[in-house]
């Protein structure tokens, strides 16, 4: 059997050209030593690299500093935690016309790599029609004798990274779902994938059923204790010690790249150039710091969190929760009227009034299942903790999958229904979505998986705050197509579509509708009769949206 074992810097110093395109495999571990050891061999060096990465988060931005990258296939562009928001090393690249970009959505994404890993000439997708991505050169439509069908062209990376469980020499590895972007992307790399792993064995066929990159596919691998760091990683039943998401370090990251060049450098050098291994890089986490970070692998640390973390609920109910509430309750009756069998969470306030309205939902007698584009199924929200990517979420779903099973079948296959829940940086008049860019500036985030629901879910609803710069009448960018959008649901009221069109259907409590018409960016319709005024929210209703979020990450006072 071939010994595939190396250290992290010869692998990459073997196995990464310039001119590359390298590809970090985006699972429920979202980055990897291996990643960070391409920017310290290359940093400087203008390697012209192509990065097709799912979702960059805070840092990707190390490729952009680092002067690494000259083009960026993406379904996300920002940053993940304390928010999702925009990042500046990337906006001002995509502005000033410095790297290029291209954008797909999370599903599209995950299905170019597999046209490339099965040898197809493109695949068949339902989503990126009628949204602004259309005009990217790999999508297409074509007509067929069983009718018009979008196609994407297949995607080949030269190199993939990933980390998994374990590996043996030899090159077989584990890994454990839910994966998000799945595995095509080890299957379609021109050269193969470069593995980390938290342990090298001898025999992994006690896991042969977690076993999903053959050997021969791979070009090294490399025992990485905590390689998925910020990341967490999900051990499962593998006997390996999985860990948590260092949110602390993710927030430091993110505030490094807004605090000046001379700031940012200081920062990257401590944390990236001057880190020679995985043991220094343990070493600068320190003991105390892993420890914690391993203890929250455990499903119960959540307990440890709502003690340290207690949510105010005195406080007064602001925008964003209201929003929140009023969203998750039409959503409740929206599941209850279609007989819904899932509600697919976004992010951030959207996916806490999805929360929220699945536990309505089921008050009324409903059995639907929370779903995620990560590739959960049938899960409960841990309290705490406000992000859908939160492991301790991961042992409570029935199921465990990816996005191509969840976004691909699940929203939008035959014989389930599933409501969509999304957000969004605007919104027009016929439901569409804009969280790409603002013509001329600025450049927001992208499409996560939000096109993919947009585009098939049996119906969407937008949940958001009502303010002029997010209601437009059109948007100029169109990153989710309203097609399938019934409802807006923001804080002040909300809108149905009427005649193709979002007007006002209910006013929330104290609000006039002049009101609502001044803030609106398109022309409402006035009303017949009076409208329908809505319940404030109940103490119950907002306790248990802070108890979910109880630091305000997301339904912080704006």
């Amino acid at each position: 059997m071939p010994d595939k074992s190396a250290t992290l810097a010869e692998a990459i110093a073997q196995h990464v050209r310039a001119g590359d395109v390298l590809h970090p495999i985006v699972g429920h571990t979202r980055w990897t030593a291996a990643t960070r050891e391409i920017v310290r061999q290359w940093w400087g060096r203008d390697p012209q690299f192509t990065l097709a990465m799912l979702s960059l988060s805070s840092l990707g931005a190390l490729f952009f500093r680092g002067g690494l990258v000259k083009k960026v296939i993406t379904g996300y562009s920002g940053d993940t935690f304390p928010n999702f928001t925009p990042n500046p090393w990337f906006a001002g690249a995509y502005e000033r016309g410095e790297v290029e970009v291209e954008h797909w959505s999370f599903l599209a994404f995950s299905q170019r790599l597999e046209a490339a890993a099965r040898g197809l000439p493109a695949i068949v997708t339902r989503s990126i029609a009628g949204s602004s991505m259309e005009d990217n050169d790999a999508f297409g439509r074509a007509e067929t004798p069983f009718g018009e069908v979008g196609l994407l062209a297949p995607l080949v990376p030269d190199v993939a990274l990933m980390h998994g469980l374990v590996a043996d020499r030899e090159g077989n590895v584990v890994v454990h779902p839910p994966l998000l972007e799945g595995l095509w992307g080890a299957l379609a790399a021109r050269r193969g994938v470069v593995v980390t792993v938290e342990k090298i064995v001898d025999d992994v066929r006690p896991w042969s059923h977690l076993v999903r990159i053959p050997s021969h596919l791979v070009l090294a691998v490399v025992e990485c204790p905590m390689g998925a760091h910020p990341g967490g990683l999900y051990a499962g039943s593998v006997p390996v010690d999985g860990y948590g998401e260092d949110y602390d370090f993710w927030v430091d990251a993110r505030a490094a790249t807004r605090a000046g060049e001379e700031a940012y450098d200081a920062w990257i050098r401590h944390w990236v150039l001057e880190v020679e291994s995985q043991e220094q890089w343990i070493d600068r986490l320190g003991a105390d710091r892993v420890a914690a970070l391993r203890m929250k692998a455990d499903p119960e640390s959540w307990r440890a969190d709502a003690a340290a973390y207690p949510p105010d609920l005195d406080a007064p109910v602001n925008a964003w929760e209201r929003a929140a509430v009023l969203g998750a309750r039409h959503l409740a009756t929206r599941v209850v009227a279609t007989g819904a069998h899932a509600v697919l969470a976004g992010a951030g306030v959207a996916n806490l009034a999805a929360w929220l309205g699945v536990q309505l939902a089921r008050e009324r007698g409903s059995d639907v299942k929370l779903t995620a584009e990560i590739g959960l199924w049938d899960y409960d929200a841990t309290i705490g903790d406000p992000f859908v990517l939160n492991h301790r979420n991961f042992p409570t779903a029935t199921m465990l999958a990816d996005a191509q099973f969840v976004l691909g079948a699940l929203v939008g296959g035959t014989g389930t229904t599933t409501i969509g829940c999304l957000g969004g940086a605007q919104v027009d008049r016929f439901g569409n979505i804009n969280s790409t860019w603002i013509p001329p500036r600025p450049f927001l985030v992208g499409s996560g998986g939000g096109n993919d629901v947009a585009s098939t879910a049996a119906e969407n609803v937008i949940v958001a705050t009502l303010t002029k710069q997010r209601t437009v009448a059109e948007c100029a960018y169109i990153t989710s197509p309203g097609t399938h959008v019934q409802a807006l649901v923001t804080d002040l009221a909300t809108f149905e579509k009427r005649a193709g069109v979002l007007q006002v259907s209910a006013l929330a409590p104290g609000t006039s509708f002049e009101e609502v018409r001044a803030l609106c960016g398109w022309d409402l319709e006035q009303p017949a009769a009076a409208l329908p005024v809505l319940d404030e929210p109940t103490a119950d209703e907002v306790a248990a949206l802070r108890r979910w979020d109880p630091r305000g990450w997301f339904l912080r006072a704006r």
